[in-house]
C-alpha cells in the first residue's frame, strides 16, 4: 500500500530524487520530505479534506517512475491530436518527465526558453534558483511537501522582459503504465516584466490503470505583464488528479486561469495567488460537469498582501447521478491592502437527490476601506424556466439542455482563444447529452463538428 511504503520507496530511492540538484535544492527537498513526515498523507480529520477521501486510492501499491523511459518513444503515434485554427508550441511529459523532440531545452529567437526543468537547472541555474520552491509552503500542505521531496522533472518556461509570446504553449501530460502509476510532476513558469504568456494545459491517460497524479506549478508573473491559462481536465475513472498552482503577481499584472473538469475519479485543483504588488490582478473561472461516482474538489486561495488589487472567482458546476463537488474558496485581506476589491462566486446545480456539493466561501478581512463579496447557491433547475420553456412547445429534455446549456457558457464564453472556445463549447454539449466520455487521443481529439443540441423536439402547441 502506498500509504504505507511510500517512506521505503523515499528512502530506496533518496539518491535518484537528489542527484543532478545544486545543494541548497537537495536539502530543500530532504525538509520537504521531513515535513511531509510530520503530517502524513491528508485525511478527513483535517478541514480542507473533509469531503474528499483519498484513503481508499492510498490502499493501493502504485509504480513510481524514478528516471526517464529509455525505448523509443514515437511522440507523433501516441499523441496525435491537433487543435484545428489553433497554432500552438507544443510541450509534451512523458510519465512525469519531460519528453523531447529535439533537444531538452529550446530557446526561440525572442529570447521565450521551453523544456525539461531539470536540465533548466544546469543550463539556467540563475533563473530557476530564483523562483524554484519559492512560492510554496511545504509546512502547509502535505502533498506539496511531498511534490517538492519526489520531483525530478517538469516543465520549465521561461519569459524575458517586455516578449509576449505570440502562439500559447499547450502542456501535454501524459500517462502510459502498464501498471498503477504515481507520478509527481514539477512545473516552473517565470514570466518577466511587460510581457505575456497564454498556456493550455491538459492531461491524458493511455493506459486506463489506477494512477494518482500530484503536479504542482509555481509561477512567477513580473510587472505589469498577463498570464492566461487554461486547465482542461478529461480523466478515466480510475484517475486521482492532484494539481497545485502557486502565482505570485506583481504590480499591475494579472493571472487569469479557466478550468474545465469534464470527466475524472477524484480530481482536487488547488490554486493560491499572491497578489504582490499594487493594480495585480486575478481572475479565476471554474466549471465542473460531474456524474455517475466522480468526485472534484476545488480549493481556492487568494491573498491579498497590498492595497488597490482586484480579485474574482466564478466556479460553476452540475452534478449527476452520485457525483459529488466541493468549493472551498477564502480570500485574505491583509491589514494594509486598503482600496482592495474581492469578489467570489459559486453555483452548483444538483440533477439528482443523490447528488451532492460543499460550498464554503470565505473573506478574511483586516483592512477596513475593500469592497469584498461572496456567494453561494446549491439547487436544482429553475422550474419557473423549465415551465416557460415547456409553455413553448420545447419537450423537457430539450428544456433541461436549454437551461444547463446557459448555466455552463457563462465560464466557457469568457475563453479568449476563438479555436479552444469553439472546442471546449462542442466538448460541453457533448458531455450535456451524455456522449462525451473518455476521448481516444485525448481530450482535444474530438475534430468533427458536435451535432447541434439546438435543434430541439419542439411540438406545436394546441
Amino acid at each position: 500500500m502506498l500509504k504505507k511504503n511510500i517512506y521505503d520507496i523515499y528512502r530506496a530511492h533518496q539518491n535518484q530524487l537528489l542527484d543532478g540538484f545544486p545543494e541548497h535544492v537537495k536539502q530543500l527537498k530532504k525538509t520537504a520530505f521531513d515535513a511531509f513526515q510530520k503530517n502524513g498523507f491528508p485525511h478527513n480529520r483535517l478541514e480542507k479534506w473533509r469531503h474528499t477521501d483519498l484513503s481508499k486510492v492510498l490502499d493501493h501499491d502504485f509504480e513510481c517512475y524514478f528516471e526517464p523511459e529509455k525505448k523509443h518513444i514515437d511522440i507523433e503515434k501516441i499523441f496525435q491530436c491537433e487543435l484545428p485554427e489553433m497554432d500552438t508550441y507544443t510541450v509534451i511529459q512523458y510519465n512525469g518527465w519531460f519528453l523531447s523532440r529535439y533537444s531538452d531545452l529550446s530557446k526561440l529567437d525572442n529570447g521565450v526558453i521551453i523544456g525539461s526543468l531539470n536540465q533548466a537547472f544546469k543550463d539556467y541555474p540563475d533563473i530557476v534558483q530564483a523562483h524554484f520552491g519559492k512560492y510554496t509552503d511545504i509546512n502547509s500542505s502535505a502533498m506539496q511537501a511531498l511534490n517538492t521531496a519526489f520531483a525530478q522533472d517538469g516543465i520549465f518556461i521561461y519569459v524575458p522582459d517586455n516578449v509576449v509570446v505570440e502562439k500559447p504553449i499547450q502542456i501535454i501530460n501524459i500517462l502510459d503504465a502498464p501498471h498503477n502509476a504515481f507520478v509527481q510532476p514539477r512545473n516552473l513558469f517565470v514570466v518577466g516584466d511587460n510581457s505575456a504568456l497564454t498556456l493550455v494545459h491538459c492531461d491524458h491517460s493511455l493506459e486506463h490503470k489506477l494512477s494518482l497524479i500530484n503536479s504542482l506549478s509555481e509561477i512567477y508573473i513580473g510587472e505589469n505583464s498577463f498570464v492566461d491559462h487554461y486547465k482542461m481536465q478529461n480523466k478515466d475513472a480510475d484517475s486521482t488528479l492532484l494539481t497545485t498552482i502557486n502565482a505570485h503577481v506583481e504590480a499591475a499584472s494579472t493571472i487569469a486561469a479557466n478550468a474545465l473538469i469534464l470527466n475524472g475519479g477524484i480530481i482536487r485543483n488547488n490554486i493560491n495567488v499572491k497578489l504582490n504588488g499594487p493594480q495585480a490582478k486575478a481572475d479565476l473561472k471554474g466549471l465542473y460537469l460531474v456524474d455517475k461516482h466522480q468526485h472534484v474538489d476545488n480549493q481556492i486561495f487568494i491573498h491579498h498582501a497590498v492595497p488597490q488589487c482586484l480579485s474574482n472567482q466564478l466556479y460553476k458546476g452540475i452534478i449527476d447521478d452520485q457525483a459529488g463537488a466541493v468549493f472551498n474558496g477564502r480570500i485574505l485581506v491583509d491589514k494594509d491592502a486598503q482600496q482592495t476589491n474581492a469578489f467570489q462566486t459559486n453555483k452548483n446545480i444538483l440533477l439528482t437527490d443523490e447528488a451532492n456539493a460543499y460550498s464554503q466561501p470565505q473573506l478574511e478581512i483586516y483592512a477596513d476601506d475593500v469592497k469584498c463579496s461572496h456567494g453561494s447557491t446549491v439547487g436544482q433547475l429553475d422550474p419557473d424556466a423549465m415551465f416557460y420553456l415547456r409553455s413553448r412547445g420545447i419537450c423537457e429534455h430539450s428544456a433541461r439542455m436549454l437551461l444547463m446549456y446557459a448555466f455552463a457558457s457563462e465560464v466557457v464564453q469568457t475563453i479568449a482563444i476563438d479555436a479552444l472556445k469553439e472546442r471546449l463549447d462542442n466538448m460541453v454539449t457533448k458531455r450535456l447529452k451524455g456522449e462525451l466520455s473518455i476521448c481516444d487521443q485525448c481530450m482535444l481529439h474530438c475534430s468533427e463538428k458536435a451535432p447541434d443540441f439546438l435543434r430541439m423536439d419542439i411540438k406545436p402547441l394546441v
